[in-house]
């Protein structure tokens, strides 16, 4: 930690953000029925701001929570604030997503973000069976020679996919990727072409939707109509590592090295995949003030070979293969997926 201040990232071109980034899913509508109050999460927001937690991650699926974003922005002079958001274009329409389509979702954000340019927009491509994801990140490069977007990012793209971005020339800079101790995925192949051609991973799911919190140790298994849909999606990794009783094991070893460094299991689970090869930033979800003193205590320490011993070694391995795969060919995974949630136009 820095001067008692979160450490940053510095991505190039003089541009850097904050390596845990408040993540804005949760008060999406489409992660869970609870309702939220706009002048809240603006003062928790303007807190993290104040603590140094300055970069927000937003999508233009997330309805509402670019407009939070920006107004939290507008709270600073211009600079303090970085926002993240991403271009998610509906399943339905990729097969015949044209270029103005896409110009005018990227409208939609910098209307609701209250912006000349987006600082970094990430685009996710729902069906790689579905030609087109290629033009379709061309068509936003385009987009960001003339300056409405800083940088130009993807999510979820595996290792594949992504070099063929890289291999036509485009300029992608990060890779928006679901890592933790469970789910590992990202840490093999993907990482290393990576690290060799200079695309930084952004971590999201650092927590599990919570299960990596220490909020579940010893208790039964939590029932899906109970939960929000993070939790759901979860638990069902969970199930590809081992199930329940494997998960208590790892919140027993997270939990003996959070006591011998004086945290809490969360920052452990968060720090872990921070120290993780090519890992930039880890995207958390945070509300208020309270979650920037609990993440600040992610700066300080560090995990030594013990503490990956036990994380690594002393618990059930986690999620291997390609990221985003289950996702994409299982339908067990793939059925909790909403697909079409680009907002009317007339929300822009």
């Amino acid at each position: 930690m820095r001067d008692g201040r979160p450490a940053r990232y510095e991505l190039g071109a003089g541009y850097g953000f904050c390596r845990v980034i408040n993540g804005g899913w949760q008060l999406s509508p489409g992660h869970s029925n609870r309702s939220t109050d706009d002048t809240e999460i603006l003062d928790g927001w303007t807190r993290l701001v104040e603590a140094g937690f300055t970069t927000f991650d937003v999508a233009d699926i997330y309805t509402g929570v670019e407009r939070l974003a920006g107004r939290v922005a507008a709270r600073f002079e211009p600079g303090r604030v970085q926002i993240h958001t991403k271009c998610v274009p509906d399943r339905s329409r990729l097969a015949h997503l044209s270029a103005t389509a896409l110009e005018a979702m990227v409208d939609g954000s910098l209307k609701r973000l209250a912006v000349e340019r987006i600082d970094l927009l990430q685009f996710h491509w729902w069906d790689f069976d579905i030609d087109g994801w290629d033009d379709a990140l061309h068509a936003l490069d385009r987009l960001r020679e003339q300056g409405k977007i800083r940088h130009l990012g993807v999510t979820n793209f595996d290792t594949t996919r992504l070099e063929t971005l890289l291999d036509t020339g485009l300029p992608i800079r990060t890779n928006q990727v679901q890592y933790s101790l469970l789910d590992r995925r990202p840490g093999g192949k993907l990482a290393t072409v990576c690290r060799r051609r200079g695309v930084s991973l952004l971590a999201y799911g650092s927590l599990a939707g919570g299960l990596l919190t220490g909020h579940w140790t010893g208790k039964l298994r939590p029932q899906s109509a109970s939960v929000n849909r993070s939790l759901i999606k979860y638990l069902l990794i969970s199930d590809e590592c081992g199930g329940w009783d494997a998960l208590q094991l790892r919140f027993n070893a997270i939990q003996n090295v959070a006591a011998k460094h004086g945290v809490e299991p969360a920052a452990v689970a968060i720090r872990w995949v921070l120290e993780a090869a090519g890992v930039a930033a880890a995207v958390v979800g945070a509300r208020d003030a309270v979650h920037a003193e609990h993440n600040l205590r992610v700066f300080d320490f560090q995990l030594d070979s013990d503490d990956h011993n036990t994380l690594e070694r002393d618990a059930p391995d986690g999620l291997q293969g390609e990221v985003y795969r289950l996702e994409r060919e299982s339908e067990r995974h793939a059925s909790i997926m909403r697909y079409e949630l680009q907002q009317p136009s007339s929300e822009n």
